[in-house]
């Protein structure tokens, strides 16, 4: 059962046809929080494993309005993975240096290596949102972008990245719910931004941008997904779900090379130890 929608190849994506405050069916907030360790472990397994085999990297790409909740999914669905194995990215406003390459240039060179898994917190996609938003750049200039990252999308995944794109669909009732809370709880003042408030100007604006995205840059093999993140414990549970469900298509390869690696060690051991007994 599929908790989070997936964008098929080609399709035209209408965030008012999916609601942010859906709950898979029979699903509740304590059987959710149980379900989600289990993920966890299980998640910690896979990931032990595509580091062990060295086949692949996993890219998981969070995109979403301001308060959707992407610093949360990392610390929740992300809690029982080894750091030794795992980075995070956040894209902010680019540096000098990094607006004097192309746009990617800042994403491609933290992409992970074989057996590493990175997450983006925002990505190169603020470069068909924000700047076609607020006008940063010719118009000409960011329609060819839509292209531009499926085909580096595409360089990735021929060279065994594993990209999943979550966008978190909140509605902008609830985020003008989360943004008056952090101004009440002195413990969460410091994330209160006037920029926020500014952005939210542009909600109508995004929201057309991100339809666009979603729906030009959705593939086969680097899915957009649409998660309903009005309810956080669904959020980090619809997104654990996909990526394990995900991951575990990849596990029988994972094992089998490592088996195989397995028997060639101990073969070489055997055959060290009887040479040394000659």
């Amino acid at each position: 059962m599929e908790l989070a929608w997936k964008v098929a190849e080609g399709s035209e994506v209408r965030l008012a046809d999916y609601d942010p405050d859906y709950t898979a069916k029979n699903t509740s907030h304590s059987e959710a929080k149980e379900e989600l360790d289990k993920l966890g472990a299980e998640l910690d397994g896979l990931q032990e494993l595509m580091w062990a085999a060295h086949h692949h990297s996993l890219l998981l790409i969070l995109q979403g309005m301001d308060t959707s909740g992407k610093d949360g999914t990392i610390r929740h669905v992300f809690s029982h993975v080894n750091p030794q194995g795992c980075a995070v990215q956040a894209f902010k406003v680019p540096t000098e240096e990094e607006a004097s390459h192309d746009f990617l240039w800042r994403a491609h060179k933290v992409t992970p290596g074989r057996g590493a898994l990175t997450i983006f917190n925002r990505s190169y996609y603020e470069d068909v949102l924000v700047v076609r938003v607020h006008n940063l750049v010719p118009e000409e200039v960011w329609t060819k972008r839509y292209k531009e990252i499926k085909h580096f999308e595409k360089l990735l995944v021929d060279n065994k990245t594993i990209v999943l794109k979550f966008f978190l669909h909140i509605s902008k009732d609830e985020q003008e719910q989360r943004l008056l809370a952090r101004e009440k709880d002195k413990d969460k003042a410091w994330k209160v931004a006037v920029g926020d408030w500014k952005e939210r100007a542009y909600w109508d604006e995004y929201q057309k941008a991100y339809e666009v995205a979603l729906s030009k840059c959705s593939t086969d093999k680097a899915p957009w997904y649409i998660v309903p993140a009005n309810h956080k414990w669904y959020r980090n549970l619809a997104i654990a779900h996909t990526l394990v469900h995900v991951l575990r298509g990849y596990k029988d390869e994972w094992q089998a090379d490592l088996e195989k690696r397995g028997r060639q060690a101990l073969a070489e051991l055997r055959q060290m130890r009887k040479e040394a007994h000659k």
